[in-house]
């Protein structure tokens, strides 16, 4: 069916599986880009910072967050984010190196911080021009302003287009009129609006001469002299599930007056007189630039994900490696747990999917630092490259947070009744992480985010084809189809693999081009699919594009599944150590055919794969289980957790 590709040379000799590793250099490669600015943090940060707090009444856990923000605040590091005029170190990638090294704390701690010095600040130096930096920038940086960030509203959520709080210039008094004109439209979930802020940063429909010009970000101060302002109306979410050391709340404005300078006019301005301009023409496009300028909260909270999903991991692998269950036939003892393939299976391919969802972070970390450099500087970035950006951060955000919430509530059964205590830690890591499914953008509207990008992309290279591109499409087109449909291709693909041993499974070249004529596959399929249903006439589109969410998601999963195995892949082509090369080629291994062996049904639908190539991909899953159960403590290593920081019971 396939032709071997000749792999890489790291790939082609590699040292033996059981070569000893500097497990310091794994940490290294692991810690990526940014592995100063870990190191700096696993030195810095007092191991009070990682208790468990789930045993806290609300009020205890709340005061106790509040404590720890300030602790972090005189450490530094938050800072990092920031433009270096006003205090900061230029280094956006940093500031959000240091908020994943959070995650393997308290997760309250890490979501108050990130509120504080990611949202708040974030959406004033991203949104605001110099008179808001200025102003602002230090006294934020220091804690000495406390904010918050107040977008998502109780009736509106992913739609923040539709969001109904108004903002009303009055050209008389040259202040903007802040209204919450029903209860659907209050701001909900906002950490800190229920305590901790003075100030919110409040997205809502600017209207100035009559006009509705869409939605805008203002400053609006929620205090004045230690009290309420007037028409400031706050409410307390109360308990939650988890993250019980913030104090989310609801905002209503009661026609609160803030002055015309409130607003955050990096992309759009109001004169004295109520006349309104904007650098970016389209309104359509305005919207978009200013949501893409807070990006960053996407690639934080992709990161904190993956550090609790590590932290769970490494509690429940050590807990797995010292309990027994069971006496062995025919010898001494009882069986260790992790000696059971079923266990194996359970821990060991999570555990290699973290590490190519972290290689993956490491590369959106760097392409978003990048970018973020520009807007510090005061420049643009080109808007290609910034939409394709945004496109990579909401795929990332999905797949990091999803894969939590499953490898989280994996470790806690791993970990049977031991793993339900709270003193093991499980529990809170799973009721913290779950809403991150949730916040920075509900995970099933982000996936078909990710979809229509890859349509328009589709799109525009499928115009930019001249009448001989188009003829070869055409062709290619109808290969991949047939190659799809086909009975009579399958049934020889069967009859050449009945007679043989499958080609190498473990062909790296082979693995992600599985990947990615899926991906194209699907694409072109969805393509063809939405063209047909936007030709239908206006009043039965919408129901034709609504039959599509299934592919337009399994579109989006299918791009985000090659991106990650291709930033791993390229992890290991650069690294230079033979023998971690080997370990993490592993690893790779079992990650990508436990990924074919799980999507085994869409491949064999597609014949794309024969039943006994699927079986042999079970069996290499098995095998590579095995092979890469003595390792796990080299593995886990590389995560770099220290010890006292997992505070955990079941850690011997």
């Amino acid at each position: 069916m396939t032709t071997t590709t000749e792999r890489p040379a790291a790939e082609r000799a590699p040292a033996p599986a059981s070569a000893p590793v500097d497990r310091e250099a794994l940490r290294a490669l692991v810690d990526g880009r940014f592995r100063a600015e870990r190191e700096q943090a696993r030195r810095d940060f007092p191991a009070d910072l990682f208790g468990v707090t789930d045993h806290l009444s609300t009020r205890e856990h709340r005061d106790l967050t509040r404590r720890r923000l300030r602790t972090l605040a005189e450490l530094g590091g938050h800072e990092l984010g920031y433009s270096s005029r006003w205090g900061g170190g230029d280094s956006p990638g940093g500031q959000v190196s240091q908020f994943e090294m959070l995650g393997f704390g308290d997760a309250s701690l890490m979501i108050k911080s990130g509120v504080q010095w990611g949202l708040f600040g974030g959406a004033v130096q991203a949104l605001g021009t110099e008179r808001h930096h200025a102003d602002l920038l230090p006294r934020l940086l220091r804690l000495e302003l406390v904010g918050c960030f107040a977008m998502t509203e109780t009736g509106h959520g992913s739609d923040v287009a539709s969001i109904g709080t108004t903002a009303v210039y009055d050209a008389a008094a040259q202040e903007f009129v802040i209204t919450t004109p029903d209860p659907s439209c209050r701001k909900d979930y906002v950490g800190g609006a229920a305590e901790d802020a003075d100030v919110a940063v409040v997205f809502a429909q600017l209207l100035t001469g009559g006009e509705h010009r869409g939605v805008h970000a203002f400053v609006v101060p929620l205090r004045v002299d230690g009290e309420d302002a007037p028409g400031v109306r706050r409410g307390d979410d109360g308990r939650k599930m988890g993250l019980n050391g913030i104090d989310n709340g609801r905002l209503s404005f009661e026609g609160v007056r803030v002055p015309r300078t409130a607003l955050l006019n990096r992309y759009a301005d109001v004169a004295e007189d109520g006349t309104y301009s904007s650098p970016v023409a389209s309104a359509n496009s305005r919207f978009f630039t200013m949501l893409g300028a807070l990006v960053k909260g996407r690639v934080s909270v992709s990161g904190g994900a993956l550090s609790q999903t590590k932290t769970a991991l490494e509690i429940a692998l050590r807990y797995a490696q010292r309990r027994t269950q069971f006496q062995r036939p025919g010898g001494d003892g009882e069986v260790v747990l992790l000696d059971y393939l079923a266990h194996q299976r359970r821990l060991l391919v999570p555990l290699a999917t973290t590490y190519a969802l972290s290689f993956a972070q490491d590369d959106l970390l760097g392409e978003m630092d990048e970018l973020l450099k520009v807007q510090l500087a005061g420049e643009e970035a080109d808007p290609t490259r910034q939409r394709a950006f945004e496109a990579h951060a909401a795929g990332m955000k999905v797949a990091s947070t999803w894969h939590a919430t499953r490898t989280i509530q994996t470790c806690r059964e791993a970990c049977g009744g031991n793993g339900y205590l709270s003193e093991s830690r499980l529990p809170q890591l799973k009721a913290d992480t779950d809403v991150f499914t949730t916040f920075e953008g509900d995970n099933t509207v982000l996936l078909q985010l990710v979809a229509k990008s890859l349509l328009t992309s589709y799109a525009q290279q499928f115009s930019d084809l001249d009448t001989l591109g188009m003829a070869r499409f055409a062709t290619r087109d109808f290969v991949s189809t047939y190659a799809g449909r086909s009975p009579a291709r399958s049934l020889v693909a069967d009859v050449v693999e009945a007679g043989r041993v499958p080609e190498d499974l473990h062909d790296r070249a082979w693995q992600l081009r599985m990947l990615a004529d899926r991906e194209r596959h699907v694409v072109e399929s969805l393509a063809k699919r939405m063209r047909k249903a936007r030709s239908r006439p206006e009043g039965e589109r919408f129901e034709a594009v609504d039959d599509l969410q299934d592919h337009l998601l399994l579109a989006g999963r299918v791009h985000v599944d090659r991106v990650v195995a291709e930033a791993f892949a390229a992890a290991i082509a650069r690294c230079d150590d033979p023998a971690i090369a080997a370990l993490l080629s592993d690893v790779c291994d079992l990650h990508l055919l436990a990924l074919l062996e799980a999507d085994k049904g869409w491949y064999l639908q597609h014949r794309r794969m024969t039943t006994l190539r699927a079986k042999a991909i079970t069996s290499a899953v098995n095998a590579l289980c095995r092979r890469l159960r003595p390792r796990t403590d080299d593995l886990l290593a590389g995560f770099g957790i220290p010890r006292e920081w997992l505070a955990s019971t079941l850690v011997g």
